[in-house]
């Protein structure tokens, strides 16, 4: 108890006393490695299924939507968790940290075995809804079969991982999905086309990845190297907890599990236009997907930075971390989006060399790339609401960009414009999602100030 009592303290003074930018940048880059290797093996199977024919490379579009789901569920209950389980241990409530960690570990595990089960049962009806065309579905049936085999086990790996990160060991996290994403990748071309098992091989490389991070994971937890311990008794009793987790991690179910159903939408609007269409907007998204996951990186280094220092009451630290991380992250993903704009044909061919799918893909690639520079302020004003449990506005702010504009958009702007309304729907929808997010979190910066003062004059912050 003593030992553990050392490392909390140890882990309370670095994320309450390093200088900002070295600790959310030291926090942010084994994350920013992850999302990159998560983002790079899921790109592997775009590229190598790409190989295959058209209506393949259109099947990693259409599953993508499946996918997901399997995130936004394994988000929702990794980040409620994480979020209280950093003010927890900021507040130095440790056996609270295992208590929502067990209950959020085992209850993954549980709905992703469901999720499966279901899956499996109703696959056809399952990717026709998901927007696959009669051409593409063998290949997504082939491919959703496994990824929905690995479930469980995807979704319980993001809660692990999301609770490593919330804790501040995101190294720790960064083993985890690095060593199952270059499994991945080295598995692709040889179930694919050394096995000859075409797209399903794709599907068994990515469930086989992602059962080795899970166990890296857990193992990680067994070791004793977390605060936080898994145990199903200590698995919660309360309803109450079940809620706070659930509502906590709402704003990334709405974020993930409205991108699926975005994906679907796009692709249900794209399929008019036949499979060349549906596999240019998947792979727009996919290399999206890929720039995203740097912004995405660096917002996830911040959010154990402001949950921590908010149960600590050091109101300033969160402030100063917020702004910090806009502005690497916007420096970054501008660098990024200006590369990937001048470069956009040779990317888009890369992974389809088709003249029509690249016709198709440019221009929405394009006009995504100007859009990312809105980025950091969209991603540091949601994880900023939802690291300090302002589950209501992260949870709109989550609805906007993928929900709230986009939907509508991708509903009504093919109607008007035809294949260009699939195209730019994305962008527009970027850019009203901006112009919301901005006076949510100025606000919210100014109150930041006032509570610091309050604490500094001995008062209440509230």
């Amino acid at each position: 108890m003593a030992a553990e009592k050392t490392q909390q303290q140890l882990q309370y003074e670095k994320m309450t006393a390093t200088p900002i930018p070295k600790l959310v940048m030291g926090l942010a880059v084994p994350t920013i490695l992850s999302m990159l290797i998560t983002s790079i093996y899921n790109l592997a199977d775009t590229f190598f299924v790409g190989q295959l024919s058209t209506s393949a490379s259109g099947a990693v579009g259409v599953v993508s939507s499946l996918m997901a789901v399997i995130q936004a569920i394994g988000f929702m209950l990794g980040h409620g968790a994480g979020s209280v389980i950093s003010r927890s241990l900021g507040s130095g409530d440790a056996p609270a940290a295992s208590r929502f960690a067990s209950t959020s570990f085992f209850t993954a595990l549980g709905a992703g075995a469901a999720l499966g089960v279901f899956g499996v049962l109703g696959l056809t009806p399952l990717m026709r809804l998901l927007g696959s065309t009669e051409t593409i579905l063998p290949h997504a049936r082939a491919y959703a079969f496994y990824i929905l085999l690995a479930a469980p086990f995807m979704m319980s790996s993001l809660v692990m991982n999301n609770i490593l990160r919330y804790e501040g060991k995101a190294s720790f996290a960064m083993v985890g999905l690095v060593t199952g994403g270059v499994l991945n990748m080295a598995l692709d071309p040889l179930f694919i086309f050394g096995f000859g098992m075409g797209t399903g091989g794709a599907g068994l490389a990515t469930g086989l990845s992602q059962v080795v991070s899970f166990c890296i994971l857990l193992s990680m937890y067994l070791r004793g190297k977390t605060v936080s311990r898994l145990s199903l008794r200590s698995y919660t009793r309360s309803a109450r907890d079940i809620v706070t987790i659930l509502t906590t991690g709402m704003p990334s179910f709405g974020r993930q599990g409205l991108a699926s159903f975005a994906s679907m939408m796009l692709n249900v609007a794209a399929r008019a236009y036949g499979d060349a269409a549906v596999a240019a907007m998947s792979i727009v998204s996919r290399i999206f997907q890929f720039l995203m996951s740097v912004a995405l990186g660096v917002g996830q280094g911040f959010q154990p930075v402001s949950s921590y220092n908010y149960g600590a009451q050091k109101f300033h630290r969160v402030r100063e971390a917020c702004i910090f991380t806009m502005e690497a992250s916007f420096v970054l993903m501008t660098a990024l989006a200006a590369v990937c704009y001048f470069q956009g044909e040779g990317l888009v061919r890369l992974f389809r060399d088709d003249d029509t799918v690249a016709a198709i893909a440019l221009p929405a690639f394009r006009w995504q790339c100007i859009a990312t520079v809105l980025q950091p302020v969209l991603i540091c004003s949601n994880m900023l609401f939802q690291s300090v449990g302002k589950a209501g506005r992260a949870t709109l702010l989550s609805c906007c960009r993928q929900g709230i504009f986009f939907i509508p958009l991708i509903a009504v702007l093919p109607q008007l414009w035809g294949l260009a309304g699939v195209q730019y729907s994305q962008p527009i929808a970027d850019v009203f999602s901006f112009v919301v997010a901005v006076p949510f979190l100025w606000q919210f910066l100014r109150q930041l100030e006032r509570m610091d003062a309050r604490v500094r004059a001995g008062q209440s912050p509230e």
